[in-house]
């Protein structure tokens, strides 16, 4: 996948807004890799649309996939789950000799890999090959000598010959010496009564008959005292202190050939690192856009068309974030279509009609798309940008001292600096905040300059003159225009003020359609502004400066 690593499609705050940031935080990833994946992911920029269309059809495949396979995708969940970066580990190999725990952690890390393998190529529908990973059977076979497949690891006998007699004649000892001082424990309870533990030590209390006997004997010796009692244990004859030293020396030797052992598997490990890594990269991959395919399921998001043209088109789209919002309120979004091309598009309308909310779909849907993901729509063509980025007039920079216009003009100016071919701009409300003359006599010269401009831009505003400029497209918010009063002002006698908000939010209609040469001006914000208890004089006042 050939994607354009020093290039920035789109700022922090315009994938805050647009709610790109929140489709990342929402997708399922399981592993490190896939979440490195994710971190790493850059845009698809214009010249790139083959690249982007087979990543596209790698999700296709994957939701196949998906919707097929439900055994072997339960599989690769559970392997994905426990799957740990130990990529250090690999790496360390080479240079140093692993531990058993790391040795541990790498069988266990190429039995989850056998498992995801399996259980792809076990499946009737395909799975692009790059996400397969590779096999390592080999190396599984090296670590895993009795070939049972057990996610637990030992430097079994099987690893070396000289260490299995190494064990073998330790353990021969170690038995003898048992032996020998299970004999002598016999003795002692023969000729004093006195009971030594399986371990052939014995505590007596100062106040028996036995501690008398036990200090007489030398079969015995004093390990410690308190003020209570005293213990003692069986001492080393010369035969089993003969055994004990061999058996100290075989632990050495076992210690020493031990080491071999995890040497040699360390340097095998070492072989395969390459493999062991780009399988991780597969697995990365993998669970990325198996998230990206679940996502796709969950939300009803579709593969959107790329175009070579510089064009947005999108039928019945969705904001995410807001729809989420909605549904867990139990109420249902209404979708929205809108078509852009080079030039200036205006939306218009009263406030709670949805134009930000249109504003930033007309921002998520291409974002995800050149980002490599399926989008939220009935429908979307889309033609790459070299440049996207929202300008929501909202902030304030309490640090330099700016008011929320100041902060504005501020990133209006980035925008405007940093803009080049086949740009997407999205501006909310400019100038609102400062006063109407001055404010309208500048989104109408901002309107100019971006006519001018090869870029598609999509505007809200509530200066209804500036789409009067000539080539401006003006899209309007049907909202309240459809709908029966009489009904509407029913639910509201009875209702409370925060119901009365929600009342209306259900009434309004949040599409958008384009609006001819004969524009009329919609009366929705005094209808709503009656709705909420405003007077009937200043409403009747309101209405005679409407032409």
């Amino acid at each position: 996948m050939q994607q354009v690593s020093n290039r920035r499609l789109a700022n922090l705050r315009t994938r805050s807004e647009t709610g790109y940031d929140h489709v990342i935080r929402s997708l399922d990833i399981q592993t490190p890799f896939g979440q490195k994946q994710v971190k790493e992911t850059k845009p698809f920029y214009p010249g790139q649309e083959k690249e982007l269309r087979q990543e596209l059809d790698k999700i296709e495949s994957m939701v196949g996939f998906i919707r097929g396979e439900s055994k072997a995708v339960g599989v690769i969940l559970e392997a994905f789950m426990v799957t740990k970066d130990i990529t250090n580990t690999i790496r360390k190999s080479g240079s140093n000799v692993l531990s058993e725990v790391e040795i541990y952690e790498l069988k266990s890390a190429l039995l989850n890999t056998a498992a995801i393998r399996k259980a792809i190529m076990g499946a009737g529908c395909g799975v692009p090959e790059e996400f397969v990973p590779l096999d390592t059977e080999g190396l599984l076979d090296v670590l895993d000598p009795r070939h049972d497949r057990m996610n637990t690891f030992y430097l079994y006998d099987d690893f070396s010959e000289q260490l299995a007699e190494y064990r073998r004649e330790k353990k021969a000892a170690d038995t003898e010496t048992r032996r020998i001082n299970k004999r002598r424990g016999e003795e002692l309870k023969r000729k004093y009564g006195i009971v030594l533990t399986p371990k052939f030590d014995i505590v007596i209390g100062k106040s028996s008959d036995s501690l008398a006997k036990a200090m007489e004997t030398d079969e015995l010796e004093k390990v410690s005292e308190d003020y209570m009692s005293v213990t003692f244990s069986l001492t080393a004859n010369a035969e089993v202190y003969d055994l004990i030293r061999k058996s100290e020396e075989l632990t050495a030797l076992i210690d020493d050939e031990e080491e071999k052992v995890r040497s040699a598997l360390s340097a095998r490990i070492s072989e395969d690192a390459d493999t062991l890594l780009e399988n991780f990269k597969r697995i990365g991959r993998l669970d990325h856009v198996m998230a990206k395919a679940m996502y796709a399921i969950r939300h009803d998001c579709v593969k959107p068309e790329i175009t070579d043209e510089h064009i947005i088109e999108i039928e019945d789209g969705r904001n995410l974030a807001v729809e989420d919002i909605l549904t867990a309120k139990g109420k249902k979004y209404c979708p929205v279509s809108i078509t852009l091309t080079e030039g200036v598009t205006c939306i218009t309308g009263a406030n709670m009609g949805g134009k930000t909310i249109s504003l930033k779909l007309a921002g998520l849907v291409p974002v995800l798309a050149q980002y490599g993901y399926f989008v939220p729509c009935r429908s979307a063509r889309i033609g790459l940008s070299n440049f996207m980025q929202i300008l929501i007039g909202d902030s304030q920079s309490v640090e330099r001292g700016l008011s929320s216009f100041g902060s504005e003009m501020e990133e209006l100016n980035e925008i405007l600096t940093h803009a080049k071919d086949r740009s997407l701009i999205l501006i909310d409300e400019i100038a609102s905040g400062t006063n109407p003359v001055e404010g309208l006599a500048l989104t109408k010269s901002i309107v100019e300059y971006l006519l001018r401009k090869p870029y598609i831009t999509l505007i809200t505003t509530h200066f209804e003159t500036v789409t009067e400029e000539k080539g401006v497209r003006n899209m309007q918010v049907r909202g309240l225009a459809n709908v029966d009063f009489r009904l509407l002002d029913r639910e509201l006698r009875e209702a409370t003020r925060r119901e009365r908000i929600n009342i209306i939010s259900k009434y309004m209609d949040y599409r958008l359609y384009l609006v001819d040469g004969k524009r009329q001006i919609p009366k929705d914000a005094l209808n709503i502004a009656k709705m909420l208890g405003i007077s009937k004089e200043i409403i009747e006042g309101a209405q005679k400066y409407i032409k």
